[in-house]
C-alpha cells in the first residue's frame, strides 16, 4: 500500500507543480505527517522533491524533473478502458483524442496486462443515457468549453424551463457536467449558483472579464448542491397508488424517480407505493399502464384520471367529440 501511495504521491507532485500538505493529505486519505515521512522516503530514493514552509508553501519536485511511471497493477490497467460511451468525448471534440490516448496508455503497460486491458474495452461497455429518451437539440459547447477552461465570464441568452421567452444573463462558469446524457453548464450569477441546460443556451459569448468564483468553492462542490437542491425538491402533490405486481417492473422503470421510498416487496396481486409530483397535471403519464395502477389518493387525481380517460375514449369511439 505505501509503495502504491508514494507513486500517486509522485503523480500528483508531477502534474501539479506545488501542492499544499494539506490538499496532499486528504488526496491520499492520510495524515499530514505521513505525507512529510512520504516526501522523505521519496528524497532518500533519489526523487528531488522538498518541502516549502509558510503561508502558501507545500511539496514540489524540482523543476524540469520527470518520471516515466508504469507500475499501473491489473485492475488500473483494466478500470483505465471502462470508459462512457463516446458521446460526452465527442460533444468536446476530444473523441479522436481519447481512442489515441488509450493507444498510447496500451502501449505503456506492462505487457501482462495488456490482454486484459484489450479484452475490457471490448466486453464491458458504459452508456450513461436513459431508455427512451426523448431526441434532444444538437448542443454546441465549443464557447462554454473554453470560457470554463480559461476562466473567463460568460454571457447567456438562456430560456429557462417553462419561460416564454430567453432571457440574458452574465454568469461565473465553475465547469461543465454531463448527467444521464444532458449537459450542462455550473455557475454563479449575481454569487448565487445555478444550472443551466446546455441545449436550452440560445447564445453564449465569452467575454473578457475574469470569473469571479467564490473563494474556495470547486465545481464538485457546486454541483453536489445544486444536484441535492434537485432531488430534495418539496413535492407539490403527494400520491398513493397500487400497482399489479406482474406490471411493477414496467411502473418502475416509467416512474421509478417519482417514488418517495421503495416499494414493499409485493404480497399479493397488488403492491402499494406513494409517489411526489410537482403538480396535480404531472400525474396524468399514470394512465400509460391503463387498468394495472389504480390512484388511492388523493381525490381530486382520481378524478382528474378519470376525466382524461374519459376523454380519450371519447376521441377514440367518436372523432367528432369535444375535448373533456
Amino acid at each position: 500500500m505505501k509503495s502504491d501511495r508514494l507513486l500517486s504521491l509522485l503523480l500528483l507532485l508531477q502534474t501539479r507543480g506545488l501542492v499544499p500538505a494539506s490538499e496532499l493529505a486528504e488526496r491520499l486519505e492520510v495524515s499530514v505527517r505521513t505525507v512529510y515521512r512520504d516526501v522523505e522516503a521519496l528524497s532518500a530514493s533519489g526523487v528531488p522533491v522538498y518541502a516549502e514552509r509558510g503561508r502558501y508553501g507545500g511539496v514540489r519536485l524540482l523543476p524540469g524533473f520527470r518520471t516515466d511511471v508504469t507500475g499501473l497493477t491489473a485492475d488500473e490497467s483494466r478500470a483505465l478502458f471502462v470508459l462512457a460511451s463516446q458521446g460526452a468525448h465527442a460533444a468536446l471534440g476530444l473523441d479522436r483524442a481519447l481512442g489515441s490516448a488509450l493507444r498510447k496508455v496500451m502501449a505503456a503497460l506492462p505487457e501482462p496486462h495488456r490482454p486484459a486491458a484489450e479484452l475490457t474495452s471490448r466486453r464491458i461497455l458504459v452508456d450513461p443515457d436513459r431508455w427512451m429518451r426523448v431526441p434532444r437539440p444538437a448542443v454546441d459547447l465549443d464557447v462554454l468549453d473554453r470560457a470554463v477552461l480559461v476562466d473567463r465570464r460568460v454571457r447567456l441568452r438562456y430560456r429557462g424551463s417553462g419561460a416564454p421567452a430567453p432571457k440574458t444573463y452574465t454568469v461565473d462558469p465553475y465547469g461543465l457536467v454531463v448527467k444521464a446524457g444532458v449537459w450542462y453548464l455550473v455557475a454563479d450569477h449575481r454569487a448565487r449558483p445555478r444550472l443551466f441546460r446546455a441545449d436550452r443556451v440560445h447564445r453564449a459569448e465569452q467575454l473578457d472579464d475574469p470569473v469571479r468564483r467564490r473563494d474556495g468553492v470547486e465545481l464538485a462542490e457546486v454541483w453536489e448542491e445544486l444536484r441535492r437542491r434537485v432531488e430534495t425538491r418539496p413535492a407539490g402533490v403527494l400520491v398513493r397508488a397500487r400497482i399489479r405486481r406482474d406490471r411493477l417492473d414496467r411502473f418502475l422503470r416509467l416512474h421509478g424517480d417519482r417514488l418517495t421510498s421503495p416499494p414493499p416487496e409485493p404480497e399479493g396481486e397488488w403492491t402499494e407505493v406513494e409517489l411526489a409530483f410537482p403538480e396535480a397535471g404531472d400525474a396524468r403519464p399514470l394512465l400509460a399502464l391503463g387498468g394495472s395502477v389504480e390512484v388511492l389518493s388523493p381525490p381530486e387525481i382520481r378524478t382528474l384520471l378519470a376525466r382524461a380517460a374519459a376523454e380519450i375514449l371519447a376521441r377514440h369511439t367518436d372523432p367528432d367529440a369535444p375535448p373533456a
